[in-house]
């Protein structure tokens, strides 16, 4: 087991990533937490593959555990199914005086992190992440929230956990399509903060892959210590890719791509505005591309998703200010910066760009 430290000013917490670690809940749960009770939320697919393994992990350490569950997909992270969520932990006495069990991926990560958040005005959440993109990106940090009809993650707030326990046997239960679809995520932070970690992925395709993971995760943690709540900048970068990424989610329908799939395609879009607008090399901006494409992630945009309609979630946004857009691009791997720089004329070319088949990269 590999142990990050997520410093936190005031609220420190550890990251526990290795083999076995479902059955070990008990060990590694924060000592405030034990002897209270506890909702395990999770999807009905996530449920039924592992809740009852965390269920018996904490039953040694907490007063009661209820495994409480929400329709998979998408769909479900919407303000109707967090008031649902809140009255079943209501029902199970779950009050401020509980803790929540995010068990599953980026949805269920982010559902209960958020119902954690407004539950008795707050209350605290351990992430049990079972997923790629979960366990290097979304579980940590704090950012948690519901979708809405304007756009993705649009209503949130700021939550950290008290713990993550990313248990990596989990990922051996991933569709290949969910597998490789996180590997999105983990480019984007080599891409953005680690030249040696790019230069491992394109010569060498990890067979590590809880060292792969711990070393995202510190990727990760080292930013949201130096920004918690995005204030500084410095967190904004983690957004390379999730401009477009987001928008394309969205316009395409929920469901459609997933999200690292979009996420791809909003580096691809991203990438080519780097080496246009911040001097970044065709020849790395390829490098990165060939990433994607290794792990057979999309980089070309079906022909019927809208422009205008991308466009529109854009402009709605949470990283759109003031009627500018900002945009993270990349000088040289490891040299991410935030641009304002970035016209929606420009974002509506690279938009069209993505539906090429072999597009040019300048």
């Amino acid at each position: 087991m590999t142990t990050v430290a997520v410093d936190l000013p005031g609220s420190p917490y550890a990251v526990s990533v290795g083999s076995g670690l479902l059955a070990r809940s008990s060990d590694l749960l924060p000592e405030p937490l034990r002897r209270r009770r506890c909702g395990v939320i999770a999807d009905t697919t996530v449920a039924a593959l592992h809740g009852d393994a965390v269920l018996a992990g904490l039953r040694s350490s907490v007063q009661s555990a209820e495994l409480i569950t929400f329709p998979a997909g998408e769909g479900s992270k919407c303000m109707a199914v967090a008031s649902a969520l809140c009255e079943r932990l209501a029902m199970a006495g779950i009050d401020r005086s509980g803790f929540i069990a995010a068990l599953g991926g980026g949805v269920a990560g982010d559902l209960a992190g958020f119902v954690a958040a407004i539950h008795y005005r707050g209350i605290p959440v351990v992430q049990f992440p079972t997923t790629i993109v979960a366990q290097v990106d979304s579980s940590v940090g704090g950012k948690t929230g519901v979708n809405s009809p304007a756009g993705k993650n649009l209503i949130g707030a700021f939550h950290h956990p008290s713990a993550v326990i990313a248990d990596t046997d989990t990922l051996a239960t991933l569709p290949p399509r969910e597998y490789h679809a996180g590997f999105a995520e983990i480019i984007k932070h080599a891409a953005i903060r680690s030249p040696a970690l790019l230069e491992r992925l394109t010569s060498d395709p990890p067979i590590d892959l809880p060292g792969l993971i711990a070393e995202n995760v510190r990727i990760k943690a080292d930013i949201v210590a130096a920004d918690p709540e995005e204030r500084s900048g410095l967190r904004a970068l983690l957004n390379f890719g999730h401009t477009i990424g987001h928008a394309i989610e969205a316009a395409a329908g929920y469901g459609r791509y997933l999200h690292g799939e979009a996420i791809s395609l909003g580096l691809v879009a991203a990438l080519r505005l780097s080496v246009a607008k911040a001097g970044l090399s065709a020849t790395d901006a390829a490098r990165v591309m060939r990433l994607l494409e290794l792990h057979g992630l999309p980089t070309r945009l079906a022909d019927d998703v809208s422009a205008d309609g991308i466009l529109d979630l854009v402009a709605n946004d949470k990283k759109f200010e003031e009627g500018a857009v900002r945009f993270v691009l990349l000088r040289a791997p490891g040299e991410a910066y935030v641009s304002r720089e970035v016209l929606t004329t420009e974002i509506r070319e690279e938009i069209e760009r993505l539906r090429l088949s072999a597009p040019e990269l300048a």
